[in-house]
């Protein structure tokens, strides 16, 4: 339970972050405070939960073989709980804070003409990130490490910079989810979302197995 919470918390926070900064209006900012909140997350509740914060991170942890079949559906529920509760939030405070003329960025970023660039983008996105998550936290040839949090941050980082012009950059189901609930994004193709993000995580996995032998895993 104690690792659900964790996974809860850390998730809130990062939605929020994405909820607050878009509705705030502060452009390319954006980025940075999406990547510096998940990496302080994880740095707070890495040593507890793994820090995944994201579904299709805790499915790529599974197939690498970190965690068991019986834990997916209760980090995953945290996760998408935490991103829904935070899209609620955030809308609230930007109602409070810069009124109802919140600059929400509402683009159907993955509309019609835009779904295959939209599935690469965040396939590509999504598989960097657990990649990078997979070998800096999970792996034995960097146990103990002092920088995995800033690998992981920066990794979001560099996506959103490089991916997030095409889907807003959500690289995570529990993001998509909580974009959709915020008017952020139509919640009707949050299907591409769901199908790259889950499919770049389980190709991220077996990557790492590919590269990895058992014992050196």
């Amino acid at each position: 339970m104690k690792r659900y919470l964790v996974e809860f918390i850390g998730t809130f926070f990062l939605i929020l972050t994405v909820v607050c900064t878009v509705t705030a209006g502060v452009g390319s900012f954006a980025p940075l405070a999406i990547g510096s909140v998940l990496m302080v997350m994880i740095y707070a509740g890495g040593h507890i939960s793994g820090g995944h914060f994201n579904p299709a991170v805790t499915l790529g942890v599974f197939l690498r073989g970190k965690i068991g079949a019986a834990d997916i559906p209760g980090y995953m529920i945290a996760q998408l709980a935490g991103g829904a509760l935070a899209a609620f939030t955030g809308l609230f405070i930007a109602e409070a804070t810069v009124g109802a003329d919140y600059a929400v960025a509402t683009g159907d970023f993955v509309g019609a003409g835009n779904m295959v660039p939209g599935l690469l983008a965040e396939f590509l996105g999504t598989f960097a990130l657990v990649y990078v998550i997979l070998n800096v936290a999970t792996s034995k040839s960097t146990d103990g490490n002092s920088f995995y949090g800033l690998a992981i941050g920066f990794t979001v980082l560099a996506c959103a910079y490089a991916l997030g012009g095409v889907t807003g950059g959500a690289f995570n189901p529990a993001v998509a989810l909580g974009v959709s609930l915020a008017g952020m994004q139509e919640f009707a193709n949050i299907w591409v979302y769901l199908v790259a993000n889950f499919l770049g995580g389980a190709v991220a996995a077996f990557v790492y197995r590919f590269v990895y032998n058992d014992d050196e895993a």
